[in-house]
């Protein structure tokens, strides 16, 4: 009977002291897995930390619904630049797969009269997005010129690049977007909306059309497209220095319109970026 008990209270202490190791296993993988999962989160935070230009108190509004997986999303009230983009703490977006037209753009409408159709798309993108604020623009790429590319939707979820493409306020580009506002684009052109109503130049057109820079582009034969012809335009958000610009065109259009652009010109001789041009 004695080495009955003693037998059980050496199974006892051997059971606790196998729970205990087992505890504190359990324990460290949990910890393990949480400091794992906070290195993720604080490498992603840091990441949309630059979108906002190192702005502490903006972060928060826009980081929404951020996991280690998904792509980055910037939310807030967006300012309309002109049909195909917006500005949004700061950063500016350009909608992916769309093109409208230009802000000095003019159209023709149904009696033939020209009109602002680049105003007139700005305008209706403004009065789109003011019926559900705020915006919502999750990240697709950035363009060669550092813009933030992004699907843009309202808050209550209507698709931007849909509504302004279906209302004939911009076109399917089907270089960029491979088709996925053809639908939209194919109601906007039956039922004459918009741009529909009466005749215009597709944007792209018109920019290659309206170039700065009447020379023709010493890159065709390589198949490169130019500055003038690809839908994400030249910016003055953020500055840039010569050795982040890629061609002498595109250094002329930030000395001509940026204020920071004649910085570009040390010399004062109105070429820019001598190395370039």
């Amino acid at each position: 009977m004695k080495n009955d008990r003693q037998s059980h209270r050496h199974r006892s202490r051997l059971g606790r002291g196998r729970r205990s190791f087992l505890g504190h296993v359990s324990r460290g993988r949990t910890v393990a897995i949480v400091s794992l999962a906070v290195a993720g989160l604080s490498a992603s935070a840091y990441a949309l930390f630059s979108l906002t230009g190192g702005n502490h108190r903006e972060l928060g509004s826009v980081i929404a619904d951020w996991t280690t997986a998904s792509r980055p999303t910037i939310m807030g009230t967006a300012s309309v630049v002109d049909g195909d983009t917006v500005e949004i703490h700061g950063q500016r977006i350009r909608f992916n797969g769309i093109d409208a037209p230009e802000s000095r753009q003019l159209c023709k409408d149904a009696n033939g009269l020209d009109y602002p159709c680049g105003r007139r798309s700005a305008e209706a993108l403004d009065t789109f997005l003011a019926v559900s604020r705020p915006a919502q623009c999750t990240f697709v790429a950035w363009d060669r010129y550092h813009r933030f590319v992004g699907d843009c939707r309202r808050a209550d979820g209507a698709s931007v690049g849909s509504w302004m493409v279906k209302h004939g306020q911009a076109l399917d580009w089907p270089r960029y977007s491979h088709g996925a506002y053809a639908e939209q684009q194919a109601q906007a052109k039956a039922a004459k909306v918009g741009l529909w109503t009466g005749e215009f130049e597709a944007p792209w057109d018109w920019r290659a059309d309206h170039s700065d820079d009447p020379k023709p582009s010493t890159n065709r034969k390589l198949g490169v497209i130019t500055p003038s012809k690809i839908a994400q335009s030249y910016s003055c958000q953020p500055r840039r220095y010569c050795s982040q610009i890629s061609s002498c065109e595109e250094a002329h259009w930030y000395l001509n319109n940026c204020s920071w652009g004649r910085k570009l010109d040390r010399d004062g001789d109105g070429i820019p970026c001598e190395g370039l041009c």
